[in-house]
């Protein structure tokens, strides 16, 4: 009431309206802290409209709800049990190996900011998931999930305004008339990418009902359970009905983005999704095969619109390797040469600086010292997050990040192991986000936009699924 009365008092309509506003859910996020994360969510994709410029970055919505989210369940704990007492789930181990040869790539670092810059990226993704695994329990995932699904629903929303009325830079123009879906990312690769990583979730949660493996109810009820009985079919099909709304718009919208590493690693997420729930699973795998060798051979007989085959044919080329120096740059080859550019430069940085690399986050500034010529741009990174990371630090950098998402997968498949019905389609869906991810994460880098603390949402509740909290 204080803090009321002295806005109104003090300070203009519009500050004193911020400010009461600031009050009112300070206290609800005291009261109910899941809130908190629920904006977080939607922050992910909404919170960089309006970024403060801090050094080398920017400090987000994202990065005060992560602050918030903490600071309060710090205080919380304190006030109740007058001591903080953190569960570490098991991936904080192999987290901790990568953070600290994070650390030190640093003592190689040419700009200090642009290593602590990425290092928070991190630092936020392991806090959230310890927020996520020490104060959500299973029941609540529904509710995490259906704020997930509504936010790339928004988002596709958004990708097929753009696509269908051209909404946006001529950059992105398509066959003379449509423009690549971009949502609020700024660019299509990540705006494919962030709902790449929510398509499986949403694919494990309708797949899990329509194949008849979702039991609203646990085997163990009982028959004095009817109030139960009726909550959990209530709350799991109106997740399966939120599901199954948005998957169609989100893969709209991604065909729409035109991101072939996109359209990789959804495909990929969305297939292991399907095939790791059953056995029965493994006939949808066979048709999608058989629905590829259709394409394959219509394409050979020029059924296929030119344009699609060409985009399709294109994605071979990522996977030779050449050296751009001697390659002619034209319209038709210049997204992938780009690519290749820019991963010869990082090659070239982890040849340099082969065991603690050019120091995480430090590929940009570098970059003019290993440019090839033509290609000064450094993007930002590397457009392929494994070099990108072993150029950054080194091949104990390199090691660590695959063992940190070995460990990720390996209880990624415990999650699986361990549940039924629907909760096993949504551990599905997990494991569909994080091959997405890791597909994706070869042709650009991910960790952008605050997707970082989606990610890290994601792998709190892989540890909520294996009882590991």
């Amino acid at each position: 009431m204080i803090v009321v009365a002295s806005a109104l008092i003090a300070l203009s309509l519009p500050n004193a309206t911020i400010v009461i506003g600031g009050a009112l859910a300070l206290i609800a996020l005291l009261r109910w802290h899941e809130l908190g994360l629920y904006a977080l969510i939607f922050a992910v994709p909404y919170g960089s409209w309006f970024p403060i410029s801090v050094g080398v970055g920017n400090f987000t919505a994202v990065d005060a709800l992560v602050l918030v989210l903490i600071a309060l369940w710090l205080a919380r704990m304190i006030a109740r049990e007058r001591r903080i007492a953190i569960r570490f789930p098991p991936l904080t181990f192999p987290f901790a190996i990568f953070l600290f040869a994070a650390l030190l790539s640093m003592t190689s670092a040419l700009s200090l900011p642009h290593a602590v810059k990425e290092t928070t990226k991190w630092l936020e993704m392991f806090a959230l998931y310890l927020y996520v695994a020490n104060n959500f329990e299973a029941n609540k995932l529904p509710r995490v999930l259906a704020v997930m699904f509504l936010a790339g629903a928004s988002q596709a929303t958004i990708g097929i305004y753009q696509f269908l009325f051209r909404a946006g830079p001529e950059g992105f123009l398509l066959f003379g008339r449509f423009i690549r879906a971009y949502g609020t990312f700024e660019q299509p690769n990540p705006f494919a990418g962030y709902l790449a990583l929510i398509i499986p979730l949403a694919l494990g949660v309708v797949s899990s009902v329509v194949s008849r493996q979702s039991s609203v109810v646990s085997r163990q009820s009982t028959v004095n359970s009817k109030t139960v009985h009726c909550s959990l079919f209530t709350v799991h099909y109106s997740l399966f009905t939120v599901a199954a709304l948005t998957l169609a718009a989100m893969f709209a919208a991604i065909a729409m983005s035109w991101s072939r590493g996109a359209w990789i690693g959804v495909a990929a997420g969305a297939l292991v999704t399907i095939v790791v729930q059953s056995r029965r699973a493994l006939i949808l795998t066979n048709v999608a095969a058989l629905a590829l060798i259709v394409v394959a051979f219509l394409g050979s007989l020029n059924l296929i619109p030119p344009v699609i085959a060409e985009r399709f044919s294109g994605i071979g080329d990522y996977f030779g390797v050449f050296d751009v120096r001697g390659v002619k740059v034209d319209d038709a080859n210049f997204a992938v040469v780009e690519r290749m550019a820019h991963w010869q430069a990082a090659a070239e940085m982890f040849a340099t600086h082969p065991w603690l690399g050019v120091g995480f986050g430090n590929y940009a500034p570098v970059y003019p010292a290993y440019a090839l010529p033509r290609w000064n741009d450094p993007l930002g990174h590397a457009h392929n997050y494994y070099l990108n990371i072993a150029a950054e630090t080194g091949a104990i950098g390199l090691l660590a990040y695959l063992f940190f998402w070995s460990a990720v997968t390996w209880h990624a498949w415990r999650a699986i192991r361990q549940s039924s019905g629907m909760q096993r389609g949504i551990a599905a869906g997990l494991l569909g986000m994080i091959i997405a991810l890791a597909l994706h994460n070869g042709f650009d880098n991910l960790f952008v936009h605050g997707m970082a603390a989606q990610v890290g949402i994601g792998l709190g509740m892989i540890a909520i699924m294996t009882n590991d909290t």
